[in-house]
């Protein structure tokens, strides 16, 4: 059942980004008078699930969904169709129109995605507000369960104060801006240190088992137990251990230290029950463990009510959403210019962490959450619009490269010149398809 809500929403969602890029194609090429011959959803390589001739164009579903297109008459595309290009100009082709309208035409596709992922950011800050709770609010520093992080000098307990000169605001944001960041300014002991993060840290990060690099600090809170037999009912599902042999302990982190001082032991433990203290024993096993697994993300209205950080919400009326809309959308189109340029640096080896369609499968959640769904669909818009900028022939970017050139110069690239083009951009993007998709394959062989 998880893997059916998974697989819904990667295909409602790259259904809606791919009908809607195409669409930013078809609607100025029908404006300006050129034929679009067809109009898919998928690829319909030597079959279709679904098609239906509309006037001159014919509308349908394949059955490949790497995508989807339209193809325009008298345009070098992945069609390759080289008969239509070597008849004489027709007035509803592509390649009559003037050069100002075919430009057009070619960034309709990502002037879509941009527009979308905006408006979609616009619509979940009306409808869904904010909630988060401020950087400066965890007075106790973070929790860092990385060793990575650990190795770079942020440790647990450190307070962020800025990244790359910049304050965070709000705490969820700090894991992104700490990815892409080259130093990190800490408060430790009262005192201000600058932590330079290592040029190849996101390489380390993904050689690494563990997810999340800091955390709010949380409580020891119960939540099942991997071997019962060990504690009985000394202790309990939402427990919160508040001290171990006579030592005070606020957070998880500190319990997990203590612990690995105390294996193999029976130890005196408090625990907060129902509002209660509680007297109890625990036996702590050889590997420093209680036999049980503990929440270490609690909701954030937990978090208030057991007095830990004070929860920020914020409502917005509909013209009040725009411009904070807006500014998340911007935000995350740098966020993703930051990303693909570390990317595009070997030295980072960012590109060891390049995903396919199943890295894009795996960020859906197994359960259906409007909120999660849309915010997912913005950020994949985002990097849609941005990929197909990018300067490779076959891609909407290498044929504006291709027209801004005959804009300048006064001339057109031949037709032979285009196919060669479009032929090398081809096996480009199918170099990169395999080397995404690989990745995929061989972190799910190796765990990682």
């Amino acid at each position: 059942m998880e893997f059916a809500i998974k697989l819904s929403q990667f295909l409602l969602s790259l259904s809606i980004l791919i009908i809607l890029h195409e669409l930013g194609h078809f609607v100025p090429a029908k404006l300006f008078k050129t034929r679009v011959e067809k109009f898919y959803l998928f690829f319909d390589v030597k079959y279709s699930l679904f098609k239906k001739k509309i006037g001159e164009t014919e509308y349908g579903i394949g059955w490949l969904p790497l995508g989807g297109y339209v193809k325009i008459s008298g345009m070098i595309d992945e069609s390759m169709d080289k008969e239509q290009m070597a008849l004489p100009p027709q007035p509803w082709e592509f390649r009559s129109k003037p050069t100002w309208q075919r430009l057009i035409i070619m960034l309709g596709g990502v002037t879509v995605n941009f527009i979308l992922a905006f408006i979609i950011y616009i619509g979940m800050t009306f409808f869904y507000g904010e909630q988060y709770i401020a950087t400066s609010d965890a007075k106790d520093g973070v929790w860092v369960n990385n060793p990575v992080l650990e190795k770079a000098g942020i440790t647990t307990g450190d307070k962020i104060i800025t990244i790359d000169g910049a304050a965070v605001e709000k705490f969820y944001e700090l894991n992104q801006k700490i990815l892409l960041a080259k130093e990190v300014v800490i408060e430790r002991n009262g005192k201000q240190e600058t932590v330079k993060l290592p040029i190849n840290f996101i390489d380390q990060l993904m050689k690494s088992e563990r997810g999340s690099l800091v955390e709010l600090r949380v409580p020891f809170v119960v939540s099942g137990y991997s071997d019962k037999s060990l504690n009985g009912n000394a202790i309990m599902v939402k427990d919160i251990i508040t001290s171990l042999n006579g030592v005070k302990v606020k957070y998880a982190d500190e319990v997990k230290v203590l612990l690995e001082n105390l294996k193999g032991k029976t130890i005196e433990a408090t625990l907060l029950r129902d509002k209660k203290e509680v007297k109890t024993s625990l036996k702590v096993t050889d590997s420093a463990k209680l036999g049980l697994v503990y929440a270490s993300r609690l909701p954030y209205d937990n978090l208030e009510k057991l007095g830990l950080y004070k929860v920020n919400k914020q409502e917005y009326g509909f013209f009040e959403s725009i411009p904070v809309g807006i500014k998340k959308g911007t935000e995350q189109l740098s966020s993703y210019g930051k990303q693909l340029k570390a990317i595009f640096t070997p030295s980072t080896g960012a590109y060891k962490g390049v995903g396919g369609f199943g890295a894009i499968f795996n960020i859906f959640p197994s359960s259906w959450s409007w909120e999660a769904f849309w915010s997912i669909t913005a950020l994949l818009s985002i990097m849609l619009g941005v990929m197909n900028l990018l300067p490779i022939p076959a891609l909407d970017g290498g044929h504006v490269v291709f027209l801004l050139y005959e804009m300048i110069s006064g001339k057109k690239p031949s037709d032979n010149f285009m196919e060669k083009a479009q032929l090398v951009g081809f096996v480009l993007l199918i170099s990169l398809l395999l080397f995404a998709n690989g990745n995929d394959i061989y972190k799910a062989i190796v765990g990682k």
